[in-house]
């Protein structure tokens, strides 16, 4: 399984610029190919391959008066520029066929050198390397200082060096886990329970178990700062240097709200795939929910990252995760007997099924329907399964469409 280590970096002022240089010549080849793929559209031609792209675009550019700077940077990257145009388009075009699953891909468009994240990628094939200080060696940057968290796992295959809104730089490393070494970390699966989630704004999450996950709202606890910030920025005329100071301070306090909420879900999602076999959530539809009044603590919340994170996480330690539809009636559902009572308002927090009379808790019986489907896709091999069972309709009930009844009675008058 391919996962990214991100470290933070701290270059060094020659560095930086060397950064953005190399940051800048990137930007310049993508765009240059980009509108080049345009052009031959517009003119109804085929669109040219990557090696004539390769080229006019690099190899003939760098000899040519306007584009000369092209060479002061490693040729790998630009030639990366060039495998992400071509990427993006074939991304493009798989999703207007509609064989590409997921959201739909947009058709590539021009960067610009003020968009919030910019990246370049080093291959092998670009000489980078890890010096024994610990440092990162880059071609025509120099040997750049690490912020090292954690050792990685095995050699890495590429690194891509990101530089954020913030002006913030990383490296982000494409490390091949080994499937054994990530087992060996984790408890044997076939002792631990199974777990399932219920996740809401007034708490982050409600387990199946009882336990209670407050939700931290980073965003609504720095809104003071944030305000302040923005205000601040607002001020400022436009292309001026305080003005791009007063950007940056906006930036760095959002992404300190992005980091914690971001280290949050790590720490909860590694805790929960520790503890569990398996783990099962609602399939929320995070789109539409981020777009109602609610939508501030929606995206306060980070629902989508965390469930990615559980995905990825139990896909990794062989854990099962498993998600219940978004219209199976988890809240409605009595977990003790199983029946159905109806749709309850929000304001609603506690209910008695009317069946067998227990006192329920509406997330935390929401949370004990989600686990009986993680305990039914253990024992169905990971298999997708229902929460209620599917009546057979009456012409399924006998063979060849014909109720059993009338089939007696058919068999009856023949003899």
């Amino acid at each position: 399984m391919q996962l990214r280590y991100a470290f933070r970096l701290d270059p060094g002022p020659g560095q930086r610029v060397a950064l953005a240089r190399a940051l800048g010549c990137a930007r310049v080849v993508y765009n240059d190919a980009v509108a080049a793929r345009e052009r031959a559209r517009r003119e109804g031609a085929a669109f040219p391959s990557a090696g004539a792209l390769s080229k006019i675009l690099i190899t003939e550019a760098k000899q040519s008066a306007g584009r000369q700077w092209l060479s002061e940077v490693s040729a790998v990257i630009l030639q990366q520029a060039l495998r992400d145009v071509e990427r993006a388009y074939t991304n493009f075009f798989s999703s207007l066929k509609g064989s590409r699953p997921g959201a739909r891909v947009g058709a590539p468009r021009f960067k610009s050198k003020r968009d919030a994240r910019q990246a370049i990628r080093f291959t092998a094939n670009a000489r980078w390397k890890i010096t024994e200080a610990g440092r990162l060696l880059l071609p025509k940057i120099g040997e750049v200082k690490v912020r090292w968290s954690r050792p990685l796992p095995s050699v890495p295959s590429s690194v891509t060096v990101i530089r954020d809104a913030a002006g913030r730089y990383f490296a982000s490393f494409v490390i091949e886990t080994d499937p054994g070494a990530d087992h060996a970390r984790m408890p044997e699966a076939d002792d631990l329970p199974s777990v399932g989630i219920d996740l809401g704004l007034t708490h982050f999450a409600v387990l199946s178990d009882g336990r209670v996950i407050d939700s931290p709202r980073f965003l609504r606890r720095a809104e003071k700062k944030l305000k302040k910030a923005q205000r601040e920025l607002s001020r400022k005329q436009k292309r001026s240097k305080n003005r791009e100071k007063a950007r940056l301070k906006v930036a760095r306090a959002h992404a300190q709200v992005a980091d914690a909420r971001r280290e949050f879900h790590h720490q909860l999602s590694t805790r929960l795939i520790r503890e569990n076999q398996a783990v099962a959530v609602e399939d929320l539809a995070v789109k539409g929910l981020a777009r109602t009044r609610l939508g501030k603590s929606v995206h306060d919340a980070g629902w989508a990252q965390f469930l990615a994170m559980l995905e990825y996480k139990a896909q990794r330690y062989a854990r099962v995760f498993v998600k219940v539809g978004r219209f199976e009636p988890t809240s409605q559902m009595c977990s003790v007997c199983g029946v159905k009572d109806g749709p309850k308002p929000l304001h609603v927090l506690e209910w008695t099924c009317p069946h067998c009379g227990t006192r329920h808790n509406r997330d935390h019986n929401a949370a004990k329907n989600v686990q009986q489907a993680a305990g039914l896709a253990v024992t169905a091999c990971r298999a997708q399964v229902r929460l209620e069972l599917v009546p057979a309709q009456r012409e399924e009930a006998g063979s060849h469409g014909i109720h059993t009844g009338v089939r007696a009675a058919q068999r009856h008058s023949t003899r």
